[in-house]
């Protein structure tokens, strides 16, 4: 049975390989903004009950499909992974989303997660560079997994973005900022314990600048405040795009 999945789930050398906007690549991206306007269309007619319902099941399969993961990565990678843990901004908002939903105390944070969650995926989903430098067939595990994780997650986010915002006012934006504190925060502790000299993680990119325009004496002090920075206008920006688009969605509604 190990052998047969292995052989299933493990990297496909050789042949087409995934590259980023590559044809595949594209077709992913259009698969999931298709979905997602889907969903916007299907829910729009229907009442608050069942659209909290559907989109409370959209949240559940990417947990559920991150959860697999660690039981899967075995076969596919022949180890579990330890970059895949709860660190990265994208897998720490799918666990954050989830129990956002269910723990009383998280619910009132539930669009702050949604929206980091949103544009973190967004963003993976548009350039997935993990995939990418693997080099693997695009019917791959680490392929279909991965993408369809981030892809769901971008979903999501942008179904409560549209639907689930009615306590939503511009007074609580600090509750953005204090969550993607929390995130950096969060990082912070994962780099710290889990880098060493083998091995760096550069989880939230706060240790570490991805785009090397800061040397690493000094990328850990700058990217911390950069991306929370960074992280917290762009979320303003969406909100204002979003509380457009639902203004105009409502009217012709």
């Amino acid at each position: 049975m190990y052998t047969f999945l292995s052989n299933l789930l493990s990297d496909k050398k050789g042949g087409e390989i995934f590259t980023c906007f590559g044809i595949w690549h594209i077709c992913f991206i259009a698969l999931f903004l298709c979905l997602g306007i889907f969903l916007c269309l299907y829910l729009k007619n229907n009442s608050n009950e069942k659209q909290e319902r559907i989109i409370d099941k959209v949240i559940s399969i990417a947990f559920g499909l991150y959860i697999a993961d660690f039981f899967l990565m075995p076969f596919a990678y022949g180890e579990i992974d330890i970059e895949k843990l709860p660190f990265h901004v994208c897998t720490a908002m799918c666990v954050g989303c989830f129990f956002t939903r269910r723990v009383t105390f998280l619910k009132k944070y539930k669009i702050q997660f949604a929206t980091l969650g949103f544009v973190s995926n967004l963003i993976y989903l548009i350039y997935p560079a993990g995939v990418m430098w693997h080099a693997v067939h695009p019917f791959s595990y680490r392929v279909i997994q991965t993408l369809s994780f981030h892809g769901i997650m971008m979903v999501y986010g942008l179904l409560v973005l549209i639907y689930e915002t009615e306590n939503f006012t511009w007074k609580k934006c600090y509750r953005d900022f204090f969550v993607i504190l929390s995130m950096v925060i969060w990082a912070l502790l994962g780099n710290l314990l889990y880098n060493s000299e083998s091995r760096e993680y550069n989880w939230f990119f706060v240790v570490r600048d991805p785009f090397n325009m800061f040397s690493e004496s000094i990328a850990r002090f700058i990217m911390p405040v950069l991306n929370m920075v960074i992280f917290f206008g762009v979320e303003l920006l969406i909100y204002f795009i979003f509380s457009k688009f639902r203004r105009l969605f409502n009217d012709k509604k």
